[in-house]
């Protein structure tokens, strides 16, 4: 047989990508993550995104051939720079501002981040798209941050803190759910920067 009814992933999959718009792709994306933020990633399906969307299987088949594929491209598709732009001629102050940044995405991201928890150890595209749309965009933009306090002459070079800041930014947001129950909001991030950042850094 070679009807569409008798198509499995596999041949669909083979066949010829379908056209769709960027709208309707970034439909799907959003609706696969926030499948995986509130269900988590073993209980979401390529049928149950395809009835949310109210599209058909197929549609989903032809453009991705796995669900690790497709949740792979959804993660690329939504990489994005938070700390874009921050530059207010100060570092700490700079720092404040990221802290805020990253307070008010934090909810989403260690959803995000927790619900994919096992999957990444056991699919490494899951894991490459993982930190190339949540983590290396927010780091490389963060040491553009620290870069330019050097350049300014507020912190030395060589100043043994700076190569530590990403991990104590990061590492907070997705520490504190585990230790307190709460995420990491603006304020508990400001408050943080302000109590253990800054003076690493020597900065007031």
């Amino acid at each position: 047989m070679t009807s569409q009814a008798a198509d499995g992933p596999e041949t669909v999959a083979a066949s010829r990508r379908s056209k769709i718009t960027p709208e309707r792709e970034r439909e799907f994306f959003d609706a696969v993550l926030e499948q995986i933020r509130e269900c988590g990633y073993d209980s979401v399906s390529m049928d149950g995104v395809a009835t949310s969307t109210r599209c058909s299987k197929s549609t989903l088949y032809r453009q991705w051939k796995t669900k690790p594929q497709f949740v792979a491209a959804a993660l690329r598709g939504s990489r994005r720079v938070r700390f874009a732009g921050i530059d207010t001629g100060s570092l700490a102050e700079d720092l404040r501002q990221a802290a805020r940044a990253a307070g008010a995405w934090s909810t989403s991201d260690t959803k995000l981040v927790q619900a994919l928890g096992h999957a990444v150890t056991q699919d490494e595209e899951l894991a490459l798209a993982l930190r190339e749309a949540l983590v290396e965009p927010e780091i490389a933009a963060l040491q553009e941050i620290l870069r330019r306090g050097v350049e300014r002459g507020e912190i030395a070079a060589d100043h043994p803190a700076l190569e530590y800041i990403p991990a104590q930014m990061f590492g907070v947001l997705r520490a504190r759910p585990v230790l307190e129950g709460k995420y990491a909001e603006p304020d508990y991030m400001v408050r943080f920067v302000e109590a253990a950042v800054l003076p690493a850094l020597g900065l007031t």
